[in-house]
């Protein structure tokens, strides 16, 4: 039996692809030469590292992570510092990235936490929770499971019919869900969702969709954790989608 995520298709979810799509239009008809600007595409590529950081208690501004960038001195947690080159790094390989590649998302994971976990760029080899404060939310899956539950995800993802905006979503859901890695699951998870919505439109390259995504962080986390719960991720996709909306109309 093939692997199919529990997920249903909302009137709202097919409401906001349809308002996604239009606004892509638009952004691409009336802002090409900014799409190409490559000021504009670094600038929104550091605030996407910012706001990814900042979800997981990074504590650097945007202007430190701006000059850890830069190559400049910056007083500050050696660690937080090292997460910004890190992550600087792997955005930076996203065009040569193949979304629908498992070797490749070892790769990425591996310069997303070089130097901060032992198992970069690898499976987890143990067991993992997902805490809020000291409550446990979340467990995830075995280790022994995680490469067949990767292999799944990402088969589906290349067989399923559903529009990329939808199917992407899901994808970043199931992932969290997996958590296939000792730690980085959320930065890793959010960069992949948007590599896959930039294999359908570039735009989405240059996107800071993370920097709403840390405006409604809260909402965010509540959204997964209702999904755990009702083992249905549909209003997860719906959070998404607005996200994603929204981002556009800010551009």
């Amino acid at each position: 039996m093939k692997y199919s995520p529990p997920f249903t298709v909302t009137e709202y979810i097919t409401v906001l692809v349809g308002e996604v799509c239009e606004l892509v239009g638009r952004v691409e008809a009336l802002n090409a030469k900014a799409l190409t600007a490559p000021h504009l595409r670094r600038e929104n590529r550091i605030r996407t590292i910012h706001s990814t950081l900042a979800i997981e208690q990074n504590t650097l501004t945007l202007e430190q992570v701006t000059a850890v960038i830069e190559g400049k001195r910056v007083l500050g947690s050696p660690i937080e510092i090292r997460e910004v080159q890190n992550a600087y790094e792997a955005y930076e390989l996203m065009l040569r990235l193949d979304p629908e590649s498992v070797d490749d998302l070892l790769t990425a994971h591996g310069l997303m936490m070089k130097g901060l976990v032992r198992e970069a760029g690898r499976f987890r080899s143990g067991g993992v929770g997902v805490f809020e404060g000291t409550r446990l939310v979340h467990i995830a899956p075995p280790a022994g499971l995680v490469p067949e539950h990767v292999g799944n995800l990402f088969a589906w993802y290349r067989e399923s019919g559903l529009h990329v905006l939808v199917k992407s979503a899901v994808f970043h859901y199931e992932f969290e869900f997996i958590h296939p890695f000792s730690d980085g699951n959320g930065r890793i998870g959010r960069m992949w969702h948007s590599l896959l919505l930039g294999q359908w439109r570039e735009i989405f390259f240059w996107l800071p969709v993370e920097e709403l995504i840390q405006s409604r962080q809260k909402e965010y986390y509540d959204a997964l954790g209702k999904a755990d719960r009702e083992a249905e991720c549909s209003s997860f996709v719906e959070l998404m989608l607005e996200v994603i909306r929204d981002s556009l109309r800010e551009f």
